[in-house]
């Protein structure tokens, strides 16, 4: 059995793009990882090279048929650009998530991989911290009453990240994933241009009528922090349960995941689970963002 490799490369290394090319250079010993290669990196920045890895221009990377892979880590706004000539150069894409900033994009690049018969993959790290996968267990069976989920961190240049419910979509997936799938009953954002803040309060129903809030907030100090608040008809959860760390990094985990399904190892209803999941929190997202922007309604 020749051992199947997959040419790779990183586009924009920031601290996802560095963390890639790290990862990508070591992979874990006897893990899917092991049949990715790592060709090169592209940036609009001039480094040579980074460790080992050789800096190639993006036409390079287009081009060449020993590539057979991206992974995707600019900025938001280029992800959809940059997704979109890589599947057209017939290679697959892994990305950070969003993958595009509104519904209809990423809708038509998901439809575009599959006619292509590629494989897109966003990375989603926040289900695969062991904070969320004790979260999920400790919620596992039982009934919800109500929830919030309430993220604060630092100031993000919305040019470049997009609207809040796209930059902060890894809260919504969260959501999506502890309770299944949700509606948008009404959604605002409070902005304080001189301060530099933002606050965007979203209020959903659950497929029972329950409901939830997320709310995203963002200023100049303030600490990357998630608040939970859970109340089931057993009690409420106001704290994350305790975690163990995990041996293996997130980004190393999201690896091996990309090259699972390179690999042909991942089950269609997995596949199709996860694709709905993506899609749906996009489209809720651009839900979001019009209810945040449209004019206030006035009553006569």
């Amino acid at each position: 059995q020749i051992s199947k490799m997959f040419g790779t490369v990183v586009v924009g290394v920031g601290i996802a793009g560095l963390a890639r090319i790290r990862d990508l250079m070591n992979p874990m010993p006897s893990s899917p990882s092991e049949h990715l290669k790592l060709f090169g990196f592209v940036s609009r920045r001039s480094f040579g090279n980074i460790n080992e890895a050789k800096q190639i221009s993006l036409e390079d990377a287009l081009r060449n048929k020993d590539i057979h892979a991206a992974f995707i880590s600019t900025e938001n706004r280029s992800h959809e650009e940059t997704i979109r000539m890589f599947l057209e150069a017939g290679k697959h894409v892994l990305v950070e998530y969003p993958m595009a900033l509104s519904a209809k994009a990423a809708h038509e690049l998901w439809e575009m991989a599959e006619q292509k018969d590629k494989i897109l993959h966003v990375e989603h790290i926040e289900l695969l911290t062991e904070e969320y996968k004790q979260l999920k267990k400790e919620v596992a069976g039982k009934d919800l009453v109500k929830g919030t989920l309430h993220f604060t961190g630092s100031v993000l240049d919305e040019n470049k990240s997009g609207f809040p419910a796209f930059s902060g979509i890894a809260r919504l997936t969260w959501l999506i994933d502890l309770f299944g799938d949700l509606t948008v009953t009404s959604a605002t954002r409070e902005k304080q241009k001189d301060k530099n803040y933002s606050r965007m309060t979203v209020h959903f129903q659950t497929a029972n009528k329950k409901p939830l809030t997320w709310i995203e907030e963002r200023g100049p100090g303030m600490r990357r922090e998630k608040k939970i608040n859970f109340c089931f008809t057993s009690g409420c959860l106001e704290n994350f349960p305790e975690a163990p760390r995990s041996s293996v990094g997130l980004f190393m985990q999201d690896q091996n995941l990309f090259a699972k399904k390179l690999l042909g190892q991942v089950s269609k209803e997995e596949l199709a689970a996860e694709k709905w999941r993506i899609l749906r929190c996009l489209d809720l997202a651009e839900v979001i963002q019009q209810y945040c922007e449209e004019p206030e309604k006035i009553y006569s």
